[in-house]
């Protein structure tokens, strides 16, 4: 007796622990979140169905047919039960096809990139309603949030007003990470260099807390923010308090701020630069870099040619320091640069053409209509080859050679 008192004293803490807990998957306060529940629920019923008869009957057939249990009958010829076979196939048939039925619905009403056709089972979304655009960045180790129609941002801290959509489009700095609200919606990742989205509503005030479902390093176990859902009242003072911070969100204090860090406190801006989220996701923050939209954009059009080597010849492309990371060296440049028995023959056929003057001035948008500006001189290391100060010919003189490779 005293043995068994005493497991049952070692039980109560695990039921302290236990009492502690905050089932807010079950219990959210956004639709989308409760309609995720609600699948969670009726799927998990719905195996039940199969899984509390099997274990029950498990425990019925070794109770009955135990070796001191002699009345049980005893049949070793027995082989096949049509009826067997039919309720052993049927029931898992009909509840896999309800499950696909209904994982196929939830799929395509709770596309996070649908946008909210109601704001609660009973209550659809008004007509002249617009959703609160937060623009989302997964930083090393912290949240930022950009609210473009209010031009605050903030650090940690995350608002919205109750019965709004909420439209998030979200990225990150250097690696993946998992975007999580529990009591609003599901999750969603957040990557560099893509834009994932998420529509969702609050459907009452609430006080909670986000943070990131991904492992992302040393600092993930701090990664979480602050979400609440406020009356409207509530939420215009809260904006109000983020614009008198006087803190200013430019490139330049971006690139500050996204450098690897631990348990960051709240911070808000006053003020935000309008093409900083488009930079962040194109990964162009810093000043001399080519977006990757540009990029794709001239490759599309055929690429650069010899034409722009001096447009791409200052453009830092790696990150400084891998920008957002510990690790890293110095800027990398882009340049085209011949072999010297390619160079050889390119200035013999330089020297023989009549003189023409490259258009090497920058590209400009689309349509990449190039400024006509002199030629660089491009000054290559003793170690890499013989030759002097050159200037480069141009892709006129170089017609009928082969095209220089890349070294």
């Amino acid at each position: 007796m005293p043995l068994r008192r005493t497991k049952l004293i070692a039980l109560l803490p695990l039921a302290v622990v236990l009492g502690g807990c905050n089932f807010v998957v079950l219990d959210p306060t956004g639709d989308i979140a409760a309609q995720q529940r609600d699948l969670l629920v009726i799927s998990t019923l719905l195996m039940l169905l199969i899984i509390l008869p099997v274990m029950a009957l498990t425990a019925f057939f070794a109770w009955k047919y135990r070796a001191s249990n002699t009345s049980a009958p005893y049949t070793p010829e027995w082989s096949h039960s049509t009826q067997m076979e039919l309720v052993i196939w049927s029931a898992p048939l009909l509840i896999i096809i309800c499950l696909g039925a209904l994982t196929w619905m939830g799929t395509h009403l709770l596309d996070p990139y649908r946008p909210l056709d109601r704001i609660s089972a009973d209550q659809p979304v008004p007509a002249d309603t617009t959703p609160l655009d937060v623009e989302v960045v997964a930083l090393d180790w912290k949240w930022l949030f950009i609210y473009p129609e209010q031009g605050i941002a903030t650090v940690n801290d995350l608002a919205a007003p109750v019965g709004r959509p909420i439209r998030f489009r979200i990225t990150a700095s250097s690696v993946m990470n998992a975007f999580y609200v529990p009591t609003l919606a599901g999750m969603i990742y957040a990557m560099p260099s893509m834009r994932t989205e998420l529509n969702a509503v609050a459907n009452s005030p609430v006080d909670s807390r986000g943070f990131s479902a991904n492992y992302s390093g040393a600092g993930f176990s701090q990664m979480f923010f602050r979400f609440r859902a406020l009356p409207d009242a509530d939420f215009d003072s809260w904006v109000a308090e983020a614009k008198a911070s006087g803190d200013h969100l430019t490139r330049a204090a971006y690139l500050e701020l996204e450098q690897p860090s631990q348990n960051v406190p709240v911070r808000r801006f006053s003020d935000i630069d309008p093409t900083l989220f488009d930079a962040i996701l194109n990964l162009c923050v810093e000043p001399g870099k080519m977006c990757m939209s540009d990029m794709m954009a001239i490759d599309a059009k055929g690429g650069l040619g010899m034409e722009s080597v001096a447009n791409v010849l200052p453009l830092t492309y790696d990150k400084h320091a891998r920008r957002g990371t510990v690790f890293g060296g110095a800027p990398s440049y882009v340049v085209g640069i011949c072999t010297p028995g390619e160079l050889s023959t390119a200035l013999t056929l330089s020297a023989a053409a009549p003189a023409r003057r490259g258009e090497s001035g920058p590209v400009r948008g689309a349509g990449m209509t190039p400024a006509s500006l002199p030629l660089p001189v491009l000054t290559l290391p003793a170690a890499a080859s013989p030759f002097v100060p050159i200037r480069l010919p141009s892709s006129e003189a170089l017609a009928g050679s082969r095209r220089p490779s890349n070294s």
